[in-house]
C-alpha cells in the first residue's frame, strides 16, 4: 500500500516484517530483539502469532489518554510552579518537548514510554503558560479551551464529510509551509532573546495577522494526523503505532492552543 508519508511508508516497510517474522520486543539495554520460534507438539517451529493491528478506536483511546495526562500535569505545574519561576518552566519545557518531538517524529519505531513523556513535559509547559496568560487576562484559559476543541471538531467533520482531503499536493504544501512558519518562530525567538522585535509578538496588526495564519496552519495539520491515522489502519501499522498517531493529534492540538491563547490576549487591552 502506497503512502505519501515517508514516515508511514517506514512504519509500514515495519509492519510487513513484523508480520513475516513475528514481533520480538526490544531486549535489554535497547539493543533490537530476534524473530522468535515458537515450538509445536510435533516438534517443528509453527508460524508467529498475528500481530495486532491498530484501529481508529485504538489512536481515539490513545489520544485520550494522552489528554489526561497532559491536563493532570499540566494542573499540577499550575498549582506548584510559583510565578517567579513561570517563565524558567516555560522555556525549559518548551525546550525538552521540542527535542522529544523530534526524536519521535523521526523514529522508525513506535515508543509509547517516550510519547507519554512527552505528554508530561507538555504538559508542564501548557501549565506554566495557562498560567501566566490568566494572572494577566481573566477567564482567558477557559476561552482558549473551547476554541481549541471547537476548531478540532469542526476539522474532523470537515474531513469526515470529504470537505477537505489530504491530497498529496496538499500534504506537500502543508510541510513547507509548517517548516516555514517554525523557521520563523525559531527565528523571532531567538531575535527576542538579543532585544529585537520583528513586530510579530507585540500585538501589533501585523502580530495579529500572524497569529491566525499559525492558527490556520494549525488547524490544517489536523487534516495531516486524520491522514495518518487512516493511512496506517489501511496499511496494517501494528496496535503500537496508535501511540504515534495520538502523539500527531497531541502535537497539534497544543500549537494550536498555545496560539488561540496568544491572539486572545492581544484583545484583552491594559489592565
Amino acid at each position: 500500500m502506497k503512502t505519501s508519508n515517508p514516515v508511514l511508508a517506514r512504519l509500514g516497510q515495519a509492519a510487513e516484517r513484523e508480520r513475516a517474522t513475528g514481533y520480538a520486543p526490544t531486549g535489554p539495554y535497547g539493543q533490537p530483539g530476534y524473530p522468535q520460534q515458537y515450538p509445536t507438539q510435533a516438534g517443528y517451529p509453527a508460524a508467529p502469532p498475528t500481530v495486532n493491528t491498530m484501529t481508529v478506536d485504538d489512536v481515539v483511546v490513545k489520544t485520550v489518554s494522552l489528554l489526561g495526562i497532559l491536563g493532570v500535569v499540566a494542573a499540577a505545574a499550575w498549582v506548584m510552579i510559583p510565578d517567579a519561576l513561570l517563565g524558567v518552566a516555560w522555556m525549559g519545557a518548551a525546550m525538552v518537548g521540542l527535542v522529544l518531538g523530534l526524536i519521535i517524529s523521526f523514529s522508525r519505531m513506535a515508543n509509547p514510554a517516550l510519547v507519554v513523556t512527552y505528554a508530561v513535559v507538555e504538559g508542564v509547559l501548557v501549565g506554566a503558560v495557562s498560567k501566566y496568560f490568566e494572572t494577566l487576562y481573566d477567564g482567558i484559559v477557559l476561552q482558549a479551551v473551547v476554541a481549541t476543541f471547537g476548531v478540532f471538531f469542526l476539522m474532523a467533520m470537515l474531513y469526515r464529510a470529504k470537505a477537505i482531503r489530504a491530497t498529496p499536493k496538499f500534504v506537500k504544501g502543508m510541510v513547507a509551509v509548517m517548516a516555514g512558519l517554525f523557521a520563523v518562530i525559531m527565528i523571532n525567538l531567538v531575535l527576542s532573546l538579543f532585544g529585537v522585535n520583528t513586530g510579530l509578538r507585540d500585538g501589533s496588526p501585523l502580530a495579529i495577522g500572524f497569529s491566525l495564519v499559525v492558527i490556520v496552519v494549525a488547524a490544517l495539520s489536523f487534516v495531516l494526523s486524520f491522514k495518518e491515522v487512516e493511512d496506517g489502519v489501511r496499511m496494517g501499522l501494528p496496535q503500537r503505532y496508535s501511540w504515534v498517531a495520538a502523539f500527531g493529534i497531541l502535537v497539534s492540538l497544543i500549537w494550536l492552543y498555545i496560539e488561540i491563547l496568544r491572539l486572545l490576549s492581544y484583545f484583552q487591552g491594559d489592565d
